[in-house]
């Protein structure tokens, strides 16, 4: 049976490299998950693993590993889950093809699960008219909408969906698109042995190490990253810019904040991102959890690691 190692967890947590290592140990190759690392220019505030890595022909590569799903698409592209989840399957059975292991790398939990349980509502296509005109709505309005449209959906929404613009208004889509159409039937994913890797650590640990991040993205420009991305015609409006670490800059740029303000509320935005991912990780009971701030946990992912690999091998050689 075909392989698939995912690496998962809350951002700033080392997944990047521990899939490096994991790559050159086990013959593999990444497959990026991040939602906010698809896009071309976007590099600094997102935390684009890339300094010193080089582009070849569709792909990064970084230590000779070669980086699938970065810089797929321009900031003032359109873009779905379901969009992401067929180049995921096509980078996939190409590094199958080669004998080589596809290791998954990132924090979005959603395209996670979608890429792995192909979501029949990924099938449904974005309404950008209908997007268009809900992103001028507040989440409260939003979510009464949801509930005249799908009643049983908004009440199974937990208190950090029912905040989150962007899964309110996704919802409200779907329910739209089903009262004139069928559930998309769901199609049949290659089998693959899984086997999924969470990093994690100590909330007041994982802060400490956002911020830090946050600083050193500051020193590496990403006001002059914000600005260039503005200059090239990408306004505020795009779904992409109102990503974590540009859209703390607009107060900033139209002279309505300070530096300190910006950092202050990127830190608390991404704070509360990480708390946001570990909540939807919790939920997945295959994960085999490794604490970064225990001495030897690396070794300890890779003896997990080596004894799921070697499974089964034995007994094809018998």
């Amino acid at each position: 049976m075909k392989k698939l190692l995912i690496i998962c967890g809350p951002t700033a947590t080392g997944k990047t490299g521990l899939g490096l290592k994991l790559a050159k140990r086990f013959n593999g190759e990444i497959i990026s998950v991040d939602s906010r690392q698809i896009y071309q220019g976007m590099d600094i505030a997102t935390g684009k693993d890339i300094k010193n890595g080089k582009w070849t022909n569709d792909h990064w590569e970084l230590e000779g590993i070669p980086i699938w799903l970065l810089d797929i698409i321009l900031p003032n592209q359109e873009f779905s889950v379901a969009y992401y989840t067929d180049l995921a399957w096509k980078a996939i059975r190409d590094i199958w093809d080669r004998e080589k292991l596809p290791i998954l790398v990132g924090g979005t939990g959603f395209y996670i699960k979608a890429v792995l349980e192909n979501i029949p509502s990924q099938g449904i296509p974005p309404n950008w008219l209908l997007r268009k005109k809900l992103e001028k709505k507040s989440v409260k309005a939003l979510f009464g909408e949801l509930i005249k449209f799908d009643s049983c959906r908004a009440k199974q929404m937990n208190v950090s969906d029912r905040q989150n613009k962007r899964r309110l208004i996704r919802a409200i889509e779907i329910a739209k698109w089903l009262l004139k159409n069928p559930l998309p039937e769901k199609q049949k994913l290659p089998t693959a042995e899984t086997i999924f890797i969470g990093l994690k650590t100590s909330l007041e640990k994982l802060y400490q190490i956002i911020d830090q991040r946050i600083e050193e993205h500051l020193k590496m420009g990403a006001k002059k990253e914000v600005k260039e991305l503005l200059k090239k015609g990408f306004s505020w409006e795009l779904p992409s810019m109102s990503a974590m670490g540009y859209q703390e800059w607009q107060p900033f740029l139209e002279g309505k904040s300070e530096i300190q303000e910006v950092l202050a509320r990127w830190k608390f935005n991404e704070h509360a991102y990480a708390r946001r991912q570990m909540t939807w990780f919790r939920k997945n009971k295959k994960i085999n959890w490794f604490d970064i701030s225990c001495k030897g946990w690396e070794n300890k992912v890779e003896n997990k690691i080596i004894i799921w690999y070697n499974k089964n091998k034995d007994a094809k050689k018998n």
